[in-house]
C-alpha cells in the first residue's frame, strides 16, 4: 500500500464529546498560525518541563543556551517570544535571542533585569512563529 497526501481546506470535527456541535477550522489557520516550536525549561536543574518541535540543548554557561529543533525552519526570518521567572526572589527576568538564529538552532541569554546579571531560571519559555522547511 502506497502513502500519499491529503488536500483540504477546512478540518471539520463533530466535537461530540463536548458539545455535540459541528466545528470547523480553517487549515491555513493550522498552518500558519500556531508555533512551530515551544519549550519550557528549568535551566537550573537542566530540565525540560514541556515542548514541541525540539531536539537538545547545549548548556554554554551560565543563563547562555542554544536550543536545536527537530525540524529545521524555511529562514531566519521567524519571530521568537520568550518569558523567564523565578519563583523566589526579587526583580525581573529577562530572556532574549543572542548571536545570528539559523533555520535549525536558536541561542538564548537569561538575566536578572535589575542587575543585568546573567543567569538560569527555573521556567526559561520560548516559542517561534514562522513557517517550517
Amino acid at each position: 500500500m502506497a502513502n500519499g497526501t491529503i488536500a483540504f481546506d477546512t478540518l471539520t470535527t463533530s466535537d461530540q464529546v463536548k458539545s455535540g456541535t459541528e466545528k470547523s477550522l480553517d487549515t491555513s489557520y493550522i498552518y500558519n498560525g500556531s508555533a512551530k516550536f515551544w519549550i519550557s525549561r528549568d535551566s537550573k536543574t537542566d530540565s525540560t518541563h514541556d515542548s514541541f518541535n525540539f531536539s537538545s540543548v547545549a548548556d554554554n554557561g551560565t543563563g547562555d543556551h542554544t536550543f536545536t529543533f527537530t525540524n529545521a525552519m524555511s529562514a531566519i526570518t521567524y519571530a521568537l517570544a520568550t518569558h523567564g521567572q523565578e519563583d523566589t526572589g526579587g526583580g525581573g527576568r529577562t530572556v532574549c535571542g543572542k548571536g545570528t538564529p539559523t533555520t535549525t538552532t536558536r541561542q538564548i541569554n537569561s538575566n536578572i533585569s535589575s542587575s543585568g546579571a546573567v543567569d538560569d531560571f527555573t521556567y526559561t519559555d520560548f516559542l517561534i512563529m514562522g513557517d517550517l522547511a
